[in-house]
């Protein structure tokens, strides 16, 4: 029996069915990183690497009343900083960035973070997917952020076969509209991070399903699927969600209460 190849357009349909369907699910995405200014943003990401938004927020908590901007952090002494820092992993190469990211802001931006990719990526720590977060938060300026959740969903929804961030970044981006990147990468880092799991995938409570190739490397059966469902779609958290939904814009100040105590 011959394989159905699917048309670009096909293809394109099929994606933007999913961004709607997960739009619908998740009006509520937004950045799981805390910050209140471009710095704040871009040194949270920085430290992300290799550990959890939740630590890395309550990371920063302490970094920014002590070093509340680029000029402050630049004059930090590096053992303070990594013994702050040290809760995230890998605290003396991000230590290190952070200082040298700073250094490079007040010497050659006047303290403050620039608002373009090319300038972006040259500070320490930088690549293509922190600058496509602080473009997209802080700036407002459109960009599709490949993390590994991003990555793995994109494979598994067929929009792209590539294993490089910067590739899977121009696939999708051929898909969807430019105003649609940003949210798109919210929402699909919230559907991986909450149904579509790395090692068991719950392919039975899936909102995007019907559209996705992959259904089925996952738990089929709707009861146990919805048993691996995490955050505020997990079984006894109704309330939390219920929360999210009817307070969309105070999504980050919602969950950042539901963090600190038992949701």
């Amino acid at each position: 029996m011959d394989t159905v190849v699917e048309t670009p357009l096909a293809l394109k349909r099929r994606a933007r069915k999913i961004n709607k369907a997960l739009a619908e699910l998740y009006p509520y995405a937004h950045a799981e990183l805390d910050f209140r200014n471009p710095f704040e943003l871009v040194v949270a990401t920085v430290l992300s690497a290799q550990t959890t938004d939740v630590l890395v927020n309550q990371v920063t908590k302490i970094l920014f009343a002590r070093y509340p901007d680029a000029r402050n952090m630049a004059e930090a002494e590096l053992a303070e900083l990594e013994a702050i820092l040290q809760p995230t992993g890998f605290f003396r190469a991000k230590a290190k960035n952070v200082l040298a990211l700073s250094t490079r802001l007040v010497d050659e931006f006047d303290g403050e973070v620039p608002g373009r990719l090319e300038d972006l990526v040259t500070l320490p720590g930088v690549g293509r997917k922190t600058a496509n977060v602080v473009l997209g938060n802080a700036f407002g300026v459109p960009g599709i952020t490949v993390d590994t959740h991003f990555g793995r969903l994109a494979r598994r929804f067929g929009w792209t076969t590539s294993e490089d961030p910067v590739k899977i970044e121009f696939d999708v981006a051929e898909l969807f509209e430019p105003k649609d990147w940003t949210m798109l990468s919210h929402r699909v880092v919230f559907h991986g991070r909450r149904v579509c799991h790395a090692r068991r995938p719950a392919c039975g409570a899936c909102a995007v399903a019907n559209w996705c190739p992959s259904y089925g490397e996952g738990e089929k059966d709707p009861v146990k699927a919805a048993k691996l469902l995490k955050y505020e779609l997990a079984p006894g958290n109704e309330a939390l969600l219920e929360k999210l939904l009817a307070e969309t814009h105070r999504a980050a100040e919602i969950r950042m209460e539901s963090q600190r105590r038992p949701a």
